[in-house]
């Protein structure tokens, strides 16, 4: 029961990303852009979690928390970009 529960949600994960993707390509705006890349970013740390449940084994999870914070550092970065023209004053 588990099994299928686990294959129905990387599904729909894996739907989610394509769309993001879809999104960061097509986007009309450089905002819309950003937030699809963000989006992408948090599904992607959802899947590994996911995958790690279902292996069983807590290294994923380390493995998802450091995604988490390059994609936070790097939405942060490129949003002070966006806004000032610098990164780094």
């Amino acid at each position: 029961m588990l099994d299928t529960v686990f294959l129905i949600v990387f599904a729909m994960i894996a739907i989610s990303l394509l769309l993001n993707l879809w999104r960061l390509i097509v986007g009309p705006s450089v905002p819309d852009r950003i937030l699809a890349l963000d989006t992408m970013f948090i599904n992607t740390i959802a899947l590994i979690i996911l995958y790690g449940m279902s292996m069983g084994t807590d290294l994923y999870f380390e493995a998802a928390l450091l995604i988490a914070m390059l994609g936070f550092v790097s939405t942060v970065a490129v949003c002070k970009y966006l806004l000032r023209g610098d990164i780094i004053e």
